[in-house]
Protein backbone atom coordinates (compact mmCIF):
# COMPACT_ATOMS: atom_id res chain seq x y z
CA UNK A 1 0.00 0.00 0.00
CA UNK A 2 1.66 3.15 -1.13
CA UNK A 3 0.02 6.46 0.04
CA UNK A 4 0.95 9.53 -1.37
CA UNK A 5 0.34 13.28 -0.45
CA UNK A 6 0.38 16.68 -2.64
CA UNK A 7 -0.77 20.00 -3.29
CA UNK A 8 0.62 21.59 -0.05
CA UNK A 9 2.62 24.94 -0.57
CA UNK A 10 2.83 28.36 0.28
CA UNK A 11 -0.06 30.39 0.55
CA UNK A 12 -1.21 34.05 2.39
CA UNK A 13 -3.95 34.26 4.84
CA UNK A 14 -7.50 34.03 2.92
CA UNK A 15 -6.03 31.90 0.24
CA UNK A 16 -7.20 28.47 -0.83
CA UNK A 17 -4.97 25.62 -0.86
CA UNK A 18 -6.12 21.56 -2.44
CA UNK A 19 -4.44 18.46 -0.89
CA UNK A 20 -4.38 15.33 -2.36
CA UNK A 21 -3.75 11.68 -1.10
CA UNK A 22 -3.39 9.27 -3.50
CA UNK A 23 -3.67 5.48 -2.74
CA UNK A 24 -1.83 2.38 -4.72
CA UNK A 25 -1.73 -1.05 -4.34
CA UNK A 26 -3.52 -4.23 -4.90
CA UNK A 27 -5.96 -6.20 -3.70
CA UNK A 28 -7.25 -4.32 -0.43
CA UNK A 29 -10.39 -1.80 0.23
CA UNK A 30 -9.75 1.26 1.69
CA UNK A 31 -11.89 2.42 4.55
CA UNK A 32 -11.82 5.28 6.32
CA UNK A 33 -9.06 8.27 5.51
CA UNK A 34 -7.95 10.96 7.36
CA UNK A 35 -6.26 13.68 7.54
CA UNK A 36 -4.21 14.92 10.13
CA UNK A 37 -1.19 17.80 10.59
CA UNK A 38 1.75 18.47 12.68
CA UNK A 39 2.88 21.82 13.90
CA UNK A 40 5.87 22.20 15.93
CA UNK A 41 5.59 23.92 18.10
CA UNK A 42 2.36 22.28 19.60
CA UNK A 43 4.26 19.27 20.84
CA UNK A 44 4.52 16.04 19.19
CA UNK A 45 0.91 14.04 18.77
CA UNK A 46 -0.47 14.78 15.10
CA UNK A 47 -3.45 16.68 15.20
CA UNK A 48 -6.89 14.84 13.88
CA UNK A 49 -7.94 17.79 11.35
CA UNK A 50 -10.82 15.97 9.24
CA UNK A 51 -12.11 12.12 8.62
CA UNK A 52 -14.57 10.47 6.17
CA UNK A 53 -16.10 7.34 5.80
CA UNK A 54 -16.08 4.43 3.20
CA UNK A 55 -18.96 5.56 1.69
CA UNK A 56 -17.78 9.14 1.73
CA UNK A 57 -21.66 10.02 3.84
CA UNK A 58 -20.13 11.03 6.86
CA UNK A 59 -17.26 13.58 8.10
CA UNK A 60 -15.79 14.88 10.83
CA UNK A 61 -13.86 18.19 11.19
CA UNK A 62 -11.25 19.61 14.03
CA UNK A 63 -13.59 22.77 15.58
CA UNK A 64 -10.94 25.03 14.25
CA UNK A 65 -11.51 24.28 10.83
CA UNK A 66 -14.92 23.74 10.37
CA UNK A 67 -16.59 25.84 7.62
CA UNK A 68 -13.08 26.55 6.13
CA UNK A 69 -11.84 23.05 5.45
CA UNK A 70 -13.83 20.08 3.43
CA UNK A 71 -12.69 16.53 3.03
CA UNK A 72 -14.21 14.01 -0.15
CA UNK A 73 -13.03 11.19 -1.64
CA UNK A 74 -13.19 9.62 -5.17
CA UNK A 75 -14.07 5.81 -4.23
CA UNK A 76 -14.33 4.67 -8.34
CA UNK A 77 -12.84 1.83 -9.45
CA UNK A 78 -9.70 2.44 -9.80
CA UNK A 79 -9.14 5.91 -7.63
CA UNK A 80 -8.99 5.90 -4.24
CA UNK A 81 -8.02 9.41 -3.53
CA UNK A 82 -8.84 11.65 -1.08
CA UNK A 83 -9.08 15.47 -0.87
CA UNK A 84 -8.68 18.24 1.64
CA UNK A 85 -9.87 22.00 0.02
CA UNK A 86 -8.88 24.22 2.26
CA UNK A 87 -10.43 28.21 2.20
CA UNK A 88 -9.58 30.93 3.98
CA UNK A 89 -6.71 29.92 5.56
CA UNK A 90 -5.31 30.92 8.76
CA UNK A 91 -1.37 31.23 10.00
CA UNK A 92 -2.53 28.66 12.48
CA UNK A 93 -3.22 25.83 9.61
CA UNK A 94 0.43 26.10 8.85
CA UNK A 95 1.73 22.51 9.51
CA UNK A 96 3.15 18.97 7.44
CA UNK A 97 -0.07 17.68 6.72
CA UNK A 98 -0.26 13.67 6.92
CA UNK A 99 -2.79 11.29 5.21
CA UNK A 100 -3.86 8.06 6.54
CA UNK A 101 -5.63 5.41 5.70
CA UNK A 102 -7.48 2.23 6.87
CA UNK A 103 -7.32 -0.82 4.32
CA UNK A 104 -8.46 -3.94 4.55
CA UNK A 105 -6.81 -6.57 2.64
CA UNK A 106 -8.78 -9.21 0.08
CA UNK A 107 -6.41 -12.46 1.59
CA UNK A 108 -7.93 -14.18 4.44
CA UNK A 109 -4.46 -13.91 6.02
CA UNK A 110 -4.85 -10.57 7.21
CA UNK A 111 -7.81 -10.01 9.20
CA UNK A 112 -8.99 -6.81 10.31
CA UNK A 113 -7.83 -2.92 9.44
CA UNK A 114 -4.36 -1.92 8.88
CA UNK A 115 -3.32 1.95 8.94
CA UNK A 116 -1.22 3.36 6.58
CA UNK A 117 0.57 6.70 6.14
CA UNK A 118 1.94 9.31 3.97
CA UNK A 119 5.02 11.03 3.95
CA UNK A 120 3.11 14.15 4.55
CA UNK A 121 3.01 17.45 2.70
CA UNK A 122 4.26 21.12 3.87
CA UNK A 123 1.39 23.74 4.42
CA UNK A 124 2.64 27.30 4.87
CA UNK A 125 0.18 30.22 5.30
CA UNK A 126 2.07 33.43 5.75
CA UNK A 127 -0.14 36.65 7.66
Amino acid sequence: VQVVESGGGLAQTGDSLRLSCAVSGNSFTVFTMSWYRHSPGKGPQRELVATITHGGHSAYYLDSVKGRFTISRDNTENSNTMYLQMDNLEPEDTAVYYCKVSVRFASPWYEGEYDYWGQGTQVTVSS
